[in-house]
């Protein structure tokens, strides 16, 4: 694998040997100063550009990266619906060695639109003078309001009925999407802001909340993951209860810290743990 040193060398070196590309930013963990360093961390980067098309129509240019192993755009991809963005174009590439990086092109990128981890390796334009050091505040969980709080609640009540049902009916693919889809995304949102709470909203827990781990307590986190181990139907009703729990527990400690009224109407409460206690909307 080539060495951090190595790959930035040859970002740079490809960007000031090309007029198109008027200047290089660093995005991403690598521009974090709290991330942790390790050698399965991308290089984010994005080239400011002229304009996107002499680019697009011959894509063999990236070669000049390394030895790709496999290679997807995005913005030409049709699972993706950002596909197609007028300013932007990204490629994504692992390399051979193990490196990877994500390029985006971005034509008349402003300093105002730039992230917070944002480093400047080449400025040939000057217009990324003086910028501030990468530091993490966009990233921080944001301060939910008491329609954003009630909002999460009832969508994790509301799909957790689906997952229900789909236990029920014995439809395995289904129950599990909608258990690891909106009620685990509600789920990461609560404990995300139960976290932000204690950090006073001053807090990264990372993308798809990825650091839960080092936040919550040992009892929280052994409660949480449990909810992973559902490969098989019993297991799943046994998550989803857990599940369940945790999630009231949460969202009155965020609600009272926060001054909101908690709202306590949904179909499942400790007193009722049971199949029926979710199942009973139908």
């Amino acid at each position: 694998m080539r060495k951090e040193e190595e790959v930035f060398q040859t970002i740079i070196l490809i960007a000031e040997n090309d007029e198109r590309v008027r200047a290089v930013l660093l995005n991403g963990s690598r521009a974090s100063p709290n991330a942790k360093k390790d050698s399965f961390q991308d290089f984010d980067i994005v080239y400011v550009v002229t304009e996107l098309d002499t680019f697009k129509s011959d894509h063999s240019w990236v070669e000049d990266f390394g030895e790709i192993l496999i290679m997807q755009c995005p913005d030409q991809n049709p699972v993706y619906m950002e596909a197609h963005r007028e300013n932007k174009f990204a490629y994504l590439m692992q390399f051979m060695d193990g490196n990877r990086i994500d390029l985006t092109l971005h034509v008349r990128k402003e300093r105002e639109s730039l992230d917070s981890l944002t480093e400047v390796l080449v400025d040939k334009d000057g217009q990324f003078n003086n910028l501030p050091a990468s530091q993490e505040s966009d990233y921080f969980v944001k301060k939910p309001s008491l329609e954003e709080l009630n909002a999460c609640s009832n969508e994790f009540w509301w799909v957790s009925t689906y997952v229900a049902k789909g236990l029920w009916r014995k439809e395995m693919p289904y129950a599990r999407a909608m258990l690891e889809g909106p009620v685990r995304q509600m789920a990461k949102r609560m404990l995300s802001w139960s976290i932000g709470v204690e950090h006073d909203f001053r807090v990264n827990v990372g993308s798809q909340a990825k650091y839960l781990e080092s936040y919550l307590s040992k009892e929280r986190w052994d409660d949480y993951s449990y909810s992973y181990r559902n490969s098989n139907y019993d297991e799943m009703w046994s998550c989803l209860f857990t599940l369940c729990d945790l999630f009231i527990d949460v969202h009155r400690e965020v609600a009272s810290y926060l001054g909101y009224p908690y709202q306590s109407e949904e179909p499942y409460t400790h007193k009722k743990r049971n199949k029926n206690s979710i199942l009973f909307l139908f």
